[in-house]
């Protein structure tokens, strides 16, 4: 089993930045792919962002490309993701999840754990 907590969401202007932490326990954090991914009220579940075992490789989604930064540290068995220039439409619940593969994981099915999710919300 591995334990997923997010931190680091919270109310800000667009245009401000926010950096999320994902903290894990339990297996080695080592052996899983990490990714992002966020819900906003009344739509499905989105991507945003994934990174490989190593955080040698990385993946986002259109929408936040070249504004958001997904990294791992793992002696600190942490993921964060680097949110820059935000905006409104990135207001949602974000959630970090794990997955037992190699390379970058895009496809939230195939995530084995998930996080309890961090709001994020992005005031005009």
């Amino acid at each position: 089993q591995v334990q997923l907590v997010e931190s680091g969401g919270g109310l800000v202007q667009a245009g401000g930045s926010l950096r999320l932490s994902c903290a894990a326990s339990g297996r080695t954090f080592s052996g899983y792919s990490m990714g992002w991914f966020r819900q906003a009220p009344g739509k499905e579940r989105e991507f945003v962002a994934a990174c490989n075992r190593s955080g040698g490789s990385t993946a986002y989604a259109d929408s936040v490309k070249g504004r958001f930064t997904i990294s791992r540290d793992n002696a600190k068995s942490t993921v964060y993701l680097q949110m820059n220039s935000l905006k409104p439409e990135d207001t949602a619940v974000y959630y970090c999840a794990g997955a037992r593969r190699r390379g970058t994981v895009v496809d939230g099915d195939v995530y084995d754990y998930w996080g309890q999710g961090t709001q994020v919300t992005v005031s005009s």
